[in-house]
């Protein structure tokens, strides 16, 4: 006799959601063969089986503002996605990182006996640490990627477990620049910079001018330098090509690619990231970098406010100190931010010094995540229908 699938709720909010649902998608299927998986994904997720109710990019908004414009279309969401679940009682359900939306969701089906799971810890040891209280009553474990965030939610009563991260399993094949460069077909001596202005189209439309302008300064003193820009969807690709053209930059040496990233990063001898997840991707390939961001000013100054500490980048913050320059907000200028590429790209010791810290980093972190994700999340799958 067929046995009825175990359905298991997942919701993502953005790409680097998509990538680790994809996985956890995978870890799981291989060890619950009948697991179905519905809610919020993008295109990884889907690859991996999950049934899409929602594509995360309704969930892809950065900044207090930017959430305000969609407030009425999010919540609505999450109305209908919570009276889908509590209609359809999932055997577990797994929020994706998106804090703001997912512990919301998450408390009203763990106060009705679904159990769930929060997959990556919001910030709090940055800022909002309030939220922890908000945690507790949301989730049954919280999954976290980071080893010192362990004590913090144990100290707060909360279950948790230590997972690795996924991205320092994933990405230990990308450590070799020659073999990158030999593969996408890139001079062997080139000078390259990889520019990445981030992944959500609000992101990307904010930034791409400002990439483009540092990208011409950096240029004008290294003629001979090459540039490249992975971006991850169509949406941005354009919005990239529309700064470009405005911007009129002549003959700057600069090549747009659809995807690739870490095979951009991995190519590169510096990288212009956008804070977020690509400045713990370009440390865990083992790139120097300079991080940079710059939000509409309303929201920068809420969250500028509300923060507990100096470093806005994933390599800062776990170092525990500046290892990369940070120019955030007003002090993001073409200017502040060529001049910091160029002085990476001619210093050797230092690119030395930082790809020997980051190695180290990506070290601690890889710790076979799918096992650890799988045997902290098989516990707590009911296999009984729900009341």
């Amino acid at each position: 006799m067929t046995r009825a699938p175990l359905t298991i709720g997942v919701v993502a909010g953005e790409p680097s959601g998509d990538l680790l649902g994809s996985r956890l998608i995978t870890a799981l299927r291989d060890r619950v063969p009948r697991a179905r998986f519905i809610g919020i994904g993008g295109p990884r997720m889907q690859a991996a089986g999950m049934e899409v109710l929602y594509p995360l990019e309704k969930l892809a908004v950065r900044g207090y503002v930017e959430v305000l414009r969609h407030y009425l279309e999010i919540v609505g969401m999450r109305r209908r996605l919570a009276a889908h679940f509590l209609r359809e009682r999932p055997a577990l359900f797994i929020g994706v990182d998106a804090p703001d939306f997912n512990l919301d969701l998450e408390a009203q089906l763990k106060s009705s006996g679904i159990p769930t799971v929060h997959y990556v810890s919001p910030q709090i040891w940055a800022w909002r640490a309030g939220r922890i209280h908000k945690i507790k009553r949301a989730v049954d474990r919280m999954l976290v990627v980071f080893p010192f965030e362990t004590a913090l939610y144990e100290q707060a009563g909360v279950p948790v477990t230590y997972v690795g991260h996924p991205l320092a399993d994933m990405l230990s094949g990308f450590t070799d620049r020659a073999a990158m460069r030999e593969q996408l077909r890139l001079p062997a001596a080139a000078k390259i910079i990889t520019l990445l202005p981030g992944s959500r189209v609000s992101e990307v439309e904010h930034m791409s001018g400002l990439f483009v302008e540092t990208a011409a300064h950096i240029a004008a003193s290294v003629p001979d330098a090459l540039f490249l820009v992975p971006l991850v969807s169509r949406a941005t690709k354009e919005l990239f090509e529309a700064a470009l053209y405005r911007r009129d930059t002549g003959e700057l040496n600069l090549t747009v690619l659809f995807g690739h990233a870490h095979e951009a990063m991995a190519a590169a001898d510096v990288v212009l990231a956008a804070s977020g997840t690509a400045t713990l991707e370009a440390a865990l390939i083992g790139r120097p970098m300079v991080i940079t961001y710059r939000m509409p000013r309303a929201s920068w100054w809420i969250m500028y406010n509300r923060r507990y500490q100096p470093y806005a980048g994933l390599p800062n913050i776990l170092a525990g100190e500046f290892v990369v320059p940070e120019f955030l907000q007003d002090e993001a200028t073409p200017e502040n931010l060529s001049q910091a590429v160029v002085n990476l790209l001619f210093d050797a010791t230092v690119r030395r010094r930082l790809e020997a810290r980051f190695a180290a980093m990506a070290q601690e972190l890889r710790q076979d995540n799918a096992e650890r994700t799988a045997a902290a999340l098989l516990p707590l799958i009911r296999t009984e229908p729900a009341p």
